[in-house]
């Protein structure tokens, strides 16, 4: 008899995958599920940007089993509900253990919430504004190996600078390269992996 406990530590199935996940049942689900899937949802898009950018200096995996936590501590990343955060909210942001207790990166968030809403009152769609650095659809490159992955490419560093522009931190175009990778702007996964076909 399977139990949840016994799946969740059962290897991941023997599939050629990229390399970055290893064998960790968790990661691999990630890959297989989210990594490189279009996301075309603004709230969503807004979540990972902001994961991406607590996970500067860390590794993803960090952010990746925290990301529960990170949800319930900001109010499910609702940018309505973040940009009125102040300073009490700050600090118990800080003396929350089940997340990244950065508060750079804490207050960077709130101001990107607050980005995020300028944006819609101006009459733009948060997506729309992500998926214009790729003309609207996913880039596929198809890699032979990690080594021609770029950290960052011209693109990102478009989308790099006009985030900023906008008000919104922690978006250097190498965080951004990674949120266009995991949201399936672009397609990096490698030609030899098994999701180089599409789900």
């Amino acid at each position: 008899m399977t139990t949840d406990a016994t799946a969740a530590s059962a290897p991941a199935p023997l599939l050629c995958r990229c390399p970055w996940c290893g064998t960790d049942p968790f990661y691999c689900a990630y890959h297989d599920e989210e990594w490189g899937v279009p996301e075309r949802d603004s709230r969503a898009l807004f979540e990972k940007l902001l994961l991406d950018g607590f996970q500067a200096g860390l590794s993803w995996i960090t952010i990746l089993r925290k990301r529960e936590n990170f949800r319930r501590a900001f109010d499910g990343f609702v940018p309505e509900v973040m940009a009125g955060y102040g300073p009490d909210k700050v600090a118990a942001l800080m003396a929350d253990a089940g997340i990244v207790r950065n508060r750079a990166k804490i207050e960077g968030a709130v101001l990107s919430a607050r980005a995020y809403l300028d944006l819609r009152e101006k009459g733009v769609d948060f997506a729309d504004f992500m998926w214009e650095s790729v003309n609207g659809e996913t880039f596929v490159r198809r890699p032979a190996t990690t080594k021609e992955i770029p950290a960052q490419t011209p693109d990102s560093a478009v989308l790099s600078r006009r985030l900023k522009a906008a008000g919104f931190k922690f978006c250097g175009p190498t965080i951004v390269y990674a949120v266009m990778q995991a949201c399936g702007l672009v397609d990096d996964h490698l030609a030899a992996c098994h999701r180089a076909r599409p789900l």
